[in-house]
């Protein structure tokens, strides 16, 4: 049984990360409106709390929502937000054959075990996909590996990329990039914005940000990469 579902997962993270979910959101509404989608459904994969979908659900009102999770701890917390348009279902999407115009994999496959596989079968799931992976191998990481081993047990991080070695995998696993930009959430999350420390030490990555995101990204992390993408 995997710490998703033994309730591991929950006990080191009672509250799902949902207060990272409208900052989520928001970077998905923005790759939704630059490119001018109009997705009748919406799925999300692991869709942990259900608060991503459910702050999409406020801004898509012509849209309705999916969000499928394998924890029954996560399911718990999700289906308790469930209306029109926003439904829950606790399973592996990948043993259904349902298929949706949107599907939304948001910090997910640096979880899964065999995440080749995983991307490979989810190909086949939706037409159009948007992927949030988290850039946790920066210079910076590199040179502090008890920081990478805390991302690794405390939130369950058994991958870890860099911008190129995402957009490879996702090219590896038959997925065409359509759009991508990078985002901050090192800086912009509220939980980053509390500490004066923190707010101090990220000056750098706030600066070269601004000049250069992909090499911020590269050296000082705190970034990850939303992906808009298709199956070849």
């Amino acid at each position: 049984m995997s710490m998703y579902q033994s309730g591991e997962y929950l006990e080191k993270n009672p509250h799902w990360h949902a207060a990272d979910s409208p900052w989520k959101a928001e970077q998905i509404l923005k790759m939704i409106r630059k490119q001018n989608l109009h997705p009748a459904t919406v799925c999300e994969v692991g869709c942990g709390a259900g608060e991503i979908l459910n702050n999409l659900h406020a801004q898509l009102p012509e849209t309705n929502f999916f969000g499928y999770e394998v924890s029954p701890q996560a399911y718990e917390i999700c289906s308790a937000k469930s209306k029109e348009r926003l439904r829950f279902f606790l399973g592996d999407l990948l043993e259904t054959k349902e298929s949706f115009d949107l599907l939304l994999c948001i910090d997910v496959f640096e979880h899964v075990p065999n995440y080749l596989s995983f991307l490979e079968r989810l190909r086949g799931h939706a037409g159009q996909f948007i992927f949030h992976i988290p850039l946790d191998l920066s210079l910076l990481t590199i040179l502090r590996p008890k920081r990478l081993m805390q991302t690794r047990d405390g939130v369950g991080h058994i991958h870890m990329f860099t911008a190129e070695m995402a957009l490879g995998v996702l090219k590896d696993t038959g997925y065409e990039v359509m759009d991508l930009f990078f985002t901050a959430g090192g800086l912009e999350l509220e939980k980053n914005q509390r500490r004066l420390r923190t707010v101090l030490a990220n000056l750098p990555r706030h600066v070269l940000g601004k000049i250069n995101p992909r090499l911020a990204a590269r050296i000082l992390g705190g970034y990850s990469l939303l992906v808009l993408a298709k199956p070849c």
